[in-house]
């Protein structure tokens, strides 16, 4: 990747591999360490802006193709309507429904030849024309939707028009993400539509070495993809700036809540002048996310695809069996006993603590399975064997605590196990959210005991709105604690384990 090579990995606290059992401790859920940061950011100031005095940028680039503007309306909303896409605010452009009208440049269109798809997710086919516009906007879809392209894209023509980096400029692009997984992810998209463009990038993420990130900044990136932390570093040290910054992108806004980012978060834009253009997205749309929506973005239009409420994606199968913790163990291997006999078998298996995913493993490989644990007590160097191992099929079976729930693009997952029940549907949607990626299918198991109780209503719901068979003992568990009976659709001849 330009801007990253192998030495800037470095070792990390992040995802690790199973061969060195011993440690895991005990079930730390994501975020930064508790007293790592002490105050993040202390030594920044707010900047105060005249916007008098600011150079003027451009923002609005879209030309709506002739095939879009004489598209009728009724076809317009057919395909939102099918695509189970809403469109929230004003002046929002008509989608695009094939690669062609979004008249990105000749060396894009050429790497997205190479990819083999047939048009735009629908997240993309929305959120290209609203990005390429110049509006702020806020997109709410699933994991695996192709969001990454959906604002990348519109960046690299967005950094296109602007003046050349001169010595001591930041960059033009700046993606916050949660998580070094998703950071990687981010950068290697960037890194390959950014090549033909000559654009470079630079992920930058704590526990890695500060040397080669510092370097990579100071010679010039356009597009500076990070972590809060971090970068929060850099900019105090002064390593960086955010003066030329004007396309700024909030990932998985979210699960940086969730993991405590917002202090961070409101410091770095602080350091970016108020007449960006802001892209947030965000897998779900509590409050505290439409509170952050509010604060950053300006007259903002919002996309979503899918149902508002919690919802799960639609090609994952889910099974939930109700059982007692006594009996996981036997379930579990009956269930892989089946599983690896199909063709394609790639798990992951999600359990709730630390200790619980090194006891699993080490279980599972004195017993032959090629199984191989990750959490947040493994250094960077054994989480990317481990994931490269998962990737590419040498241990089918990946065990992994909630920070491999989001952030962990693996194409062909086919199941995913979740072996404790998390604290939230929201961890348990974005956990199953690992399988029938881009479209494809996937099957979800799930054992629910009874210290899940109190969460039996949401997890009802979710399975509800994603018109899934609804296991009995779940639905007495529901209504003994109290909770809301709800119906649900039986899928004919399905055995509960």
């Amino acid at each position: 990747m330009p801007g990253f090579s192998d030495r800037d990995r470095g070792r990390d606290r992040g995802y690790g591999a199973a061969p060195r059992f011993g440690g895991g401790g005990g079930g730390s859920r994501g975020g930064p360490p508790q007293g790592k940061f002490g105050n993040p950011g202390e030594r920044l100031r707010k900047k105060h802006w005249n916007m008098d005095e600011l150079p003027k940028f451009e923002k609005n680039f879209y030309q709506e193709h002739p095939d879009v503007t004489r598209r009728p309306p009724q076809e317009v909303e057919n395909y939102l309507r099918s695509k189970d896409v809403t469109v929230k605010g004003r002046d929002c452009p008509k989608p695009m429904m094939k690669f062609h009208e979004a008249n990105f440049p000749n060396y894009v269109m050429d790497v997205i030849a190479k990819q083999g798809w047939a048009e735009p997710t629908p997240i993309q086919a929305q959120g290209w024309p609203l990005a390429l516009s110049g509006k702020d906007m806020v997109g709410i879809a699933q994991t695996g939707s192709g969001k990454t392209l959906a604002y990348l894209l519109p960046a690299i023509v967005h950094i296109q028009h602007q003046p050349f980096l001169e010595h001591g400029d930041g960059p033009i692009c700046l993606v916050l993400a949660p998580t070094r997984e998703l950071a990687q992810q981010v950068q290697q998209v960037a890194a390959e539509y950014g090549r033909a463009s000559r654009l470079k990038s630079v992920c930058v993420y704590g526990g890695a070495p500060k040397g080669p990130q510092i370097r990579d900044l100071e010679r010039g990136v356009e597009i500076c993809i990070a972590t809060p932390g971090r970068l929060i570093d850099f900019l105090e040290a002064g390593k960086t700036n955010l003066r030329r910054c004007t396309y700024l992108v909030l990932d998985e806004a979210d699960r940086m809540l969730d993991m405590g980012f917002e202090p961070q978060i409101r410091k770095i834009v602080d350091q970016i002048r108020p007449d960006r253009q802001t892209l947030m997205w965000s897998a779900t749309w509590p409050k505290e996310v439409r509170q952050l929506a509010e604060d950053f973005l300006k007259q903002y239009v919002q996309i979503n695809v899918g149902a508002l409420q919690l919802s799960a994606n639609h090609n994952i199968l889910q099974i939930v069996d109700v059982c007692n913790d006594g009996e996981k163990d036997d379930k579990l291997l009956r269930l892989l006993e089946e599983i690896m006999s199909e063709k394609e078998n790639k798990t992951i298996i999600f359990t709730e603590t630390k200790r619980r995913c090194d006891e699993l493993t080490r279980r599972m490989r004195r017993d032959g399975w090629p199984a191989m644990g990750i959490h947040g007590d493994k250094s960077q160097q054994e989480r990317d064997w481990v994931l490269n191992e998962f990737k590419y099929g040498k241990a089918p079976i990946l065990i992994a605590t909630d920070v491999a729930s989001r952030g962990l693009d693996v194409e062909d997952v086919k199941f995913v196990i979740n072996y404790d029940y998390p604290n939230s549907s929201e961890d348990y949607i974005h956990r199953i959210g690992r399988t029938a990626r881009s479209q494809k299918t996937g099957t979800a198991y799930t054992f629910f005991t009874p210290n899940n109780m109190k969460q039996a209503s949401d997890l009802i719901a979710v399975l509800r709105e994603a018109n899934q068979a609804i296991n009995p003992k779940l639905l007495q568990m529901a209504e003994a604690r109290g909770g809301n009976s709800y119906g649900g659709s039986w899928r004919g001849g399905k055995r509960w384990l």
